[in-house]
This record gives C-alpha cells, structure tokens and sequence, in this order.
C-alpha cells in the first residue's frame, strides 16, 4: 500500500479531483442563473421581498441544517470505519467527498474518488471499499422507501404543481431513475449474501467481447462485493440501525433546506402539508437530476428549481430562490474543498515517503 499514490490509476483519481474543475460548475451556475434572471425577473415581484430579520433568520436556519447534515455524515462515517478516524477529521474526509461529487457529472458522482481517498487513510483498501459501497446501498434504499411513501401521499403532484398522471414527461423520467437505482440497489442487497454468485456473474460477462473494454471494472466490482459481505455481515444489529438512522437524517436535512430557503422569500402560512409537499418536490427534482451531463447538476438544478416550486414561489423570484438554494448547498463545497485537497494531498505524500 506504500507505493498505491503512484499508480497510474491513482494519478488518475487525482487528476480527477484537480481543482480547475471548480471554474466549470461555477460558471454554469453563473450562466443559468443571468439567463434566468434576464428571463424571468420581474422588479414588481422581487420587490414583494422582504430583507428583514425573518428573511435572515430563515435563511440562518437553512445554513444550521446543512451543517448538521455534514454533521450526520461524517458521524456515520466514523462509525462505518469502525471509529478509525477522529469526529474532526470525519467532518474533513466528507468535506472531500462532497467537493468530488460537485465536481463529477452527477450521474458518475464521488464514489471512486472516496475509494481513493478513503483508501490513502489509515484504513485498508477493503475496508474502503467496503464503506463506499455500504453508503451507496443504504442511501439508494433511502430513496427507493421514501419516494413510494411520497408517491403514495402526493401522486404526480410530487413533480409539479400541473401535473396529473406520472406518464408522461418528467414523471417517465422519475420512474425510469427509481428503477435504475431499484435494480443496482437489489442487486448490491443481494450481493451481500451472495457475493461468490455475483462475483462469479460479472466475472462471466467481463468475457463479453462487446464490453471487454469494461473487464477490468466488472471484475474488481466482483471482488468489491465479496470484500463488502466478509466486512458487513459480521457487524451487529446495532451498527446498520445507527447508520441508517444518521442516512435519513443526512438526507432529510439536504431537502428541508429548500423549505427555508422558500419560507426566508416568500411570507406564506405555516401549513404543514404544505411543507411537506415543498420537502417531497426537493427530494424529487434530485432523482430527477441523476443523470444530468454537467459538475454537481450545475446549470440543471438550477433550471429546474423554480418549475419544480411555481405554486409556492413567484418565477419572477424564482431565480433568486435557486441562487440563495445553491449558495448554501453546493459552493461551499468548491471553495472549502479547494482548501482543504491541497493540505491533504500534500499530509499523505508526507506520510508514504516517510513509511
């Protein structure tokens, strides 16, 4: 494990985290929302805003949110790595995490890069594997639950306010996503009680001559799996409870940031089915976004949002909503991320050259 910093796939890793990538997702943000503004601004509505102490104390609670979510993942990572790492340098661990995922298209996100990063910490490249893929089978199981319970209270309103059937559209899109992450979820699931079966499949298709070009991910996915099983199913009860428990909090504080940031712009009543909608409609047009092309979602989720929320916020302020959203939950992630990676790139060449 001494010499893995210098390995060409390692070298590629972080080329991957590099950190003129921040310029990309940056400007793509920038661009959509002038665009929006010059499209939909409207001076008689954004006049309606109030930038009183309740705007800023909403906005104040929106920022304490995402801080306990940052809180609740590097907690569960700590746990997931059996406490090897300190709380503090947890909370640094997720900060890189997270500031690879804003970087990646959103359909590829962070998890080589933790693999990577994980792996370069006083851990055992297993033992990385193994806590990369827990977290993608507990989060991709968050969802598949929550959104049926979703769909079940709100339907197709779930998407958009004018919506009435989920076939069509953005709904086909949602279903399609929920299936995607329904079948790599099941058979992940599957994989932790059947890993030599799974192995024993990819390794199979890795003979393919029309995929050949992807045998060497399919066979160390093969070996990932039975890696992940030894490690996972030796834990207790306890230990899948505390980590899914800081999951759902994790993910349920990401969403309810929109609430706040809506309730900071807009006077509107203390409903809370209304609330809940706003938090469901959140949580959705992540799904939906999995697939977007660009860094982080920038320039998708951006366009999205005031679609995704026109019964609660005026489009004329739509594009303030979305700035304010993104500000708080996704570029503090490029700019601390960006301080962070050079300190610790250059604490782990320290370390090998000195092992």
């Amino acid at each position: 494990m001494s010499k893995r910093l210098h390995t060409s796939s390692d070298e590629e890793v972080l080329k991957s985290i590099n950190l003129n990538k921040i310029i990309l997702p940056v400007i793509l943000g920038i661009l959509v929302i002038i665009y929006m503004v010059f499209r939909q601004f409207d001076i008689d509505e954004f006049s309606t805003i109030k930038w009183n102490r309740r705007l800023w104390t909403y906005l104040g609670i929106a920022v304490i949110i995402y801080i306990c979510r940052h809180i609740f993942l590097a907690i569960r990572l700590r746990i997931l790595s059996d406490k090897s790492f300190t709380l503090k340098h947890s909370v640094e661990l997720v900060t890189i995490w997270e500031f690879a995922s804003a970087i990646s298209p959103m359909s590829v996100g962070g998890s080589a890069v933790a693999v990577f990063f994980l792996s370069q910490e006083k851990i055992s490249a297993a033992k990385a594997v193994s806590i990369v893929l827990y977290t993608v089978i507990i989060d991709t199981f968050f969802f598949l639950i929550s959104l049926i319970f979703l769909v079940g209270i709100f339907g197709p309103k779930i998407i958009r306010p004018d919506m009435t059937t989920m076939f069509h559209g953005y709904g086909l899109t949602f279903i399609l996503v929920w299936f995607v992450m329904f079948s790599y979820g099941s058979i992940l699931l599957w994989g932790l009680y059947r890993p030599r079966v799974i192995k024993k499949i990819l390794h199979s298709m890795a003979t393919w001559p029309f995929i050949k070009r992807y045998k060497k991910s399919l066979v160390q996915t093969g070996m990932d799996v039975v890696t992940t099983s030894n490690e996972l199913r030796s834990k207790p009860f306890s230990f899948h409870i505390k980590a899914s428990s800081l999951t759902i909090g994790a993910w349920v504080a990401r969403f309810l940031v929109v609430n706040f940031v809506l309730l900071a712009l807009v006077e509107m009543d203390w409903d809370w089915m209304g609330q809940f909608l706003l938090y469901a409609r959140s949580q959705t047009m992540y799904v939906i976004t999995q697939f977007s092309p660009t860094p982080g979602g920038s320039g998708v989720m951006e366009i999205m949002f005031s679609g995704f929320f026109t019964d609660f916020i005026p489009k004329g302020v739509g594009s303030v909503g979305a700035l304010l959203w993104r500000m708080i939950t996704y570029y503090p992630y490029l700019i601390i991320g960006a301080i962070i990676i050079p300190n610790w790139i250059r604490r782990v060449l320290k370390r090998k050259k000195s092992a």
